[in-house]
């Protein structure tokens, strides 16, 4: 075994609740809840309706819940089910150098997996914590392995693998054999692929969730892998502070908007402007927005799926100018025929600046910080320019992330349910069996 893979295994054998820094445990907790909500609301999206049918009938079992519909399934079927919703509108958490969403993948692995064994609320949070870290590492090495920028069920199946070694108390071979099972069968997942004809692939979130269960179980029954890239000497300084840094406690961070993060530094720029001049929609000629040439690959034609809004960045530029807000009132279908969107939408010009692409360029294998520039011009020929503004990723605490589970939960369930599953996350660590959260959905989501 490697060294970056012996510091890998030993920090995924050890990692211990108690032990950790107060920083971190408080970071778990924020990912849990988060998670929880993006997925509730998640349940929504007709992705997530998709996901579960499939998953109850092709991964038949009765070990681990599927959100949507509250159903049962086989850990790997439930974890793929619940990593689609997750991620079904795009409010889930991004990390340091992964260029994409580990939680959406993790808290389903976990949860599944978490069921099945019935663990405590400790084993869950360790598991995620392992998770996040393994994932970030993992994200780094794989972007600067491959040529092409593939998403984030490649690395995340990784990362999920990790954290469900935690959960099966793995040893160090079997550890090991899991982390290079993952990274063998994790989906080849080109991103800008997606990005020029949005789907529901997205992001492979669902797979990544489901490749890391399946192999973590099968490495339990002694199923062999390769040697993971964790353990490549080019990476040693990367992987080796597994235990001593905790990325996840600074550099995990929460999205407000249900769209791609590549088109919100344009609704930044934009409102400022609104604010400033006070400005209303209806006297909008023309916005030019200035971006990065990821973001201005991003659609351009009306979307017809929640989908491609989310890959675009006029349809939610439009949103974010008529109703300040962005969320899945503006980015599920029932929108899409809003005459006054529509007619917005149409008057949104987005260009590649040079300027701007080199930030980017700059900047993205860290991915905290994004540029635009937009431009507003009304009917009376008044012209705004609010120069390059910089979007940057926000850290949020306790209070901006109940407000945030308490909007997007609300959409599924009732106010008394929402409150008492806030009091169960933050008391988490004390629950002796997860499956009280699942008999939780159970009890108060629609079946």
């Amino acid at each position: 075994m490697t060294e970056g893979l012996k510091v890998a295994t030993e920090f995924i054998s050890n990692l211990c609740w108690p032990e950790l820094p107060e920083g971190v445990r408080r970071r778990a907790r924020l990912c849990l809840l988060d998670n929880l909500a993006v997925t509730l609301v998640g349940t929504m999206a007709p992705v997530s309706l998709i996901a579960a049918e499939y998953a109850r009938e092709s991964w038949s079992g009765n070990t681990s819940t599927i959100i949507a519909g509250c159903g049962k399934a086989s850990a790997a079927g439930a974890a793929f089910a619940n990593g689609c919703a997750a991620n079904a509108l795009d409010l889930d958490d991004d990390a340091i150098f992964t260029r994409g969403h580990p939680g959406a993948q993790l808290f389903p692995a976990v949860l599944a997996a978490g069921e099945k064994n019935g663990v405590s609320g400790k084993q869950l949070l360790e598991a995620l914590v392992i998770g996040y870290e393994v994932s970030i590492r993992a994200g780094r090495c794989w972007h600067d392995h491959h040529q092409v920028y593939q998403a984030c069920g490649s690395w995340g199946s990784v990362g999920c693998a990790a954290a469900v070694a935690k959960l099966l108390n793995l040893n160090s071979r079997q550890i090991e054999q899991a982390l290079g099972i993952a990274e063998y069968l994790a989906p080849n997942a080109p991103m800008m692929r997606d990005i020029a004809s949005p789907s529901m692939l997205k992001h492979a979130i669902g797979w990544g969730a489901m490749t890391g269960v399946t192999s973590a179980e099968l490495a339990s029954c002694g199923y062999t892998g390769m040697p993971s890239i964790l353990g490549f000497e080019k990476y040693r300084e990367w992987v080796g502070d597994l235990g001593k840094e905790y990325w996840m406690k600074d550099w995990v961070f929460y999205k407000e908007w249900a769209s791609c993060a590549w088109g919100h530094a344009a609704g930044v720029a934009a409102l400022q402007l609104i604010d400033q001049f006070n400005i209303n929609p209806d006297q909008i000629s023309r916005v030019k927005v200035k971006t990065f040439s990821e973001a201005a690959e991003l659609q351009q034609t009306y979307p017809a799926t929640t989908e491609e809004a989310q890959f675009s960045l006029k349809w939610p530029l439009a949103c974010l100018i008529m109703d300040r807000e962005l969320g899945p009132d503006q980015i599920l279908e029932e929108r899409f025929s809003d005459p006054s969107l529509l007619k917005l939408f149409d008057k949104i010009e987005v260009v590649l600046d040079p300027e701007i692409d080199n930030l980017y360029n700059e900047m993205k294998e860290m991915d905290l910080r994004m540029h635009s520039a937009v431009e507003i011009t009304l009917i009376n020929g008044n012209h705004y320019d609010s120069g390059i503004v910089e979007r940057k990723a926000d850290q949020w605490d306790e209070v901006s992330l109940e407000n945030k589970f308490r909007c997007l939960a609300s959409y599924v369930l009732e106010s008394n349910a929402v409150e008492d599953l806030v009091e169960m996350i933050w008391g988490f660590d004390n629950l002796t069996d997860i499956r009280e959260l699942t008999r939780f959905f159970e009890k108060y989501l629609p079946g």
